[in-house]
């Protein structure tokens, strides 16, 4: 039996923002993107869920996936959603959250061209929307160490 609907479905994505403390602050981890769009520019690591997938399995699989990271408890910290923050089309993106150990190493795989871990005070400019959800994810930092 096929079911059609009237109304258009987004794709979604999961976005991981894991954090490690670093002297007196965390840092972030990031890729740079080896691919379109925003080929070469910095972001969070994350992308799209498949079928039969939870969106924090999704974020979890990509953040192994693309940095090679495991174990991080991951917590929902927003759900993004505004027209055009995809070029490929309308896409909506759970965010998650987490603290890693301070010694975890990352290694770039999949869509990612390298990895880096970079100072809350020092973020290159960022691909999509990632500014924004990275704000959410530092606030919810703040909240985990106050």
């Amino acid at each position: 039996m096929s079911v059609t609907y009237d109304y258009a479905r987004p794709a979604l994505t999961a976005d991981a923002v894991v954090f490690r403390p670093a002297g007196e602050g965390h840092e972030v981890l990031l890729i740079r993107r080896k691919h379109p769009p925003f080929e070469g520019l910095w972001a969070i690591p994350g992308g799209f869920l498949d079928e039969g997938e939870t969106l924090e399995a999704c974020a979890v699989r990509e953040l192994a996936e693309e940095t090679g990271v495991i174990g991080v408890a991951l917590s929902l910290v927003g759900v993004f959603s505004k027209p055009g923050r995809d070029p490929r089309g309308w896409t909506v993106s759970a965010a998650y959250a987490g603290v890693a150990g301070a010694t975890v190493t990352a290694m770039a795989a999949d869509d990612a061209a390298e990895v880096n871990w970079y100072g809350l005070e020092a973020l290159p400019e960022l691909a999509f929307d990632h500014a924004d959800i990275l704000d959410q994810a530092k606030a919810w930092l703040k909240g985990q160490t106050a």
